[in-house]
């Protein structure tokens, strides 16, 4: 029997389960799971949906980012706001579903965060895969992923809402949604692409 050869493997996996613990606490502070409206006039609503995973801190701890991106092995890196005086915060963005689904769900669901954030991460999650399933292609299952990607963003806010319905909002927020009757709601070209940094978030408009 190999001592040695055990001994070293242990301890790998120990300090591999180590640094899984530290990002996932990591993420519990300073991370978020997030699900958007992105104008896109290419649609036929105008809207499309915009899951997005990141984890932003001071640029005197960049590194962490760094050691998360390439534990990861996807997203970018980048300045948070490039052009505005006095932020010196830098931010991890996952945005490719792919990457979500492969790297990102599956680590979260090894490593669940402790924080009722992990609520967020399981409705991420279910919308995520909803739409990789080809659930947002349809006006229903848009303005289902919609209004719970809305719950899920506003939180107890829009749970409090009185004398108006998600899909009031929605509809505030897409009046195409309302007079679209066919079961194709994107483009075949613009299915898969990637979103730009053009976001609207839900609900931000309600404040």
């Amino acid at each position: 029997m190999d001592l040695v050869g055990s001994y070293n493997a242990t301890g790998a996996v120990n300090q591999q389960e180590r640094l899984d613990a530290y990002i996932a606490g990591f993420v519990d502070g300073e991370g978020s799971f997030h699900v958007a409206l992105q104008r896109n006039p290419c649609t036929r609503v105008g809207f499309q949906l915009v899951p997005e995973f990141r984890v932003s801190h001071d640029v005197c701890r960049k590194e962490i980012l760094d050691l998360i991106r390439e534990h990861f092995d996807c997203g970018s890196l980048r300045e948070n706001h490039k052009n505005s005086i006095g932020d010196n915060t830098f931010v991890f963005v996952v945005r490719r579903r792919r990457d979500l689904l492969d790297k990102v769900l599956p680590f979260f669901e090894k490593n669940p965060l402790l924080s009722r954030k992990q609520r967020e991460v399981i409705c991420f999650a279910d919308i995520v895969r909803r739409m990789d399933a080809g659930e947002h292609l349809t006006a229903g299952g848009f303005e289902r992923l919609a209004a719970q990607a809305l719950r899920m963003n506003g939180g107890e806010k829009y749970r409090r809402l009185q004398g108006d319905s998600v899909s009031r909002i929605l509809r505030d927020h897409m009046p195409g949604i309302a007079s679209f009757g066919g079961e194709d709601m994107v483009r075949s070209a613009w299915r898969h692409a990637e979103p730009d940094r053009n976001v609207l978030a839900l609900g931000a408009e309600r404040t």
